[in-house]
Protein backbone atom coordinates (compact mmCIF):
# COMPACT_ATOMS: atom_id res chain seq x y z
CA UNK A 1 0.00 0.00 0.00
CA UNK A 2 1.21 3.37 -0.99
CA UNK A 3 1.39 6.25 1.48
CA UNK A 4 -0.55 8.87 -0.30
CA UNK A 5 0.39 11.71 2.66
CA UNK A 6 3.71 12.74 2.45
CA UNK A 7 3.57 14.74 5.09
CA UNK A 8 6.57 14.09 7.91
CA UNK A 9 7.02 15.46 11.58
CA UNK A 10 10.23 15.97 13.22
CA UNK A 11 10.66 14.79 16.39
CA UNK A 12 13.33 15.79 19.47
CA UNK A 13 13.82 14.05 22.54
CA UNK A 14 14.29 17.12 25.18
CA UNK A 15 13.28 15.29 28.01
CA UNK A 16 14.88 11.77 29.67
CA UNK A 17 12.23 8.89 30.11
CA UNK A 18 14.07 8.35 33.36
CA UNK A 19 11.48 7.99 36.44
CA UNK A 20 8.45 7.80 33.98
CA UNK A 21 6.93 4.65 33.48
CA UNK A 22 7.54 1.45 31.62
CA UNK A 23 4.75 2.43 28.85
CA UNK A 24 6.38 5.63 27.97
CA UNK A 25 9.80 4.30 27.84
CA UNK A 26 8.77 1.65 25.16
CA UNK A 27 7.25 4.26 23.26
CA UNK A 28 10.31 6.53 22.89
CA UNK A 29 11.61 3.14 21.98
CA UNK A 30 8.87 2.78 18.98
CA UNK A 31 9.70 6.07 17.82
CA UNK A 32 13.02 5.58 17.47
CA UNK A 33 14.13 8.08 20.16
CA UNK A 34 16.99 6.53 21.87
CA UNK A 35 19.23 9.17 23.60
CA UNK A 36 18.52 12.84 24.53
CA UNK A 37 18.57 15.10 21.68
CA UNK A 38 18.38 12.52 18.78
CA UNK A 39 15.80 13.42 16.13
CA UNK A 40 13.94 11.37 13.82
CA UNK A 41 11.25 11.90 10.73
CA UNK A 42 8.24 10.20 10.79
CA UNK A 43 5.53 9.78 8.63
CA UNK A 44 2.12 11.95 9.82
CA UNK A 45 -0.27 9.48 10.56
CA UNK A 46 -2.88 8.91 13.09
CA UNK A 47 -0.86 5.91 14.86
CA UNK A 48 2.19 8.26 15.10
CA UNK A 49 0.28 10.92 16.38
CA UNK A 50 -1.15 8.61 19.34
CA UNK A 51 2.37 7.39 20.54
CA UNK A 52 3.61 11.49 20.42
CA UNK A 53 0.41 12.35 22.67
CA UNK A 54 1.50 9.69 24.76
CA UNK A 55 4.79 11.40 25.34
CA UNK A 56 4.64 14.64 24.48
CA UNK A 57 5.78 15.68 27.67
CA UNK A 58 9.05 14.42 26.60
CA UNK A 59 9.53 15.22 23.01
CA UNK A 60 9.31 18.70 21.04
CA UNK A 61 7.41 18.08 17.86
CA UNK A 62 7.62 19.96 14.11
CA UNK A 63 6.72 19.69 10.79
CA UNK A 64 9.64 18.71 8.09
CA UNK A 65 8.89 19.85 4.31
Amino acid sequence: MAETNTKKLRVTLVKSGIGYSKRQKDTLIALGLRRLKTTVELPDTPQTRGMIQAVTHLVRVETAE
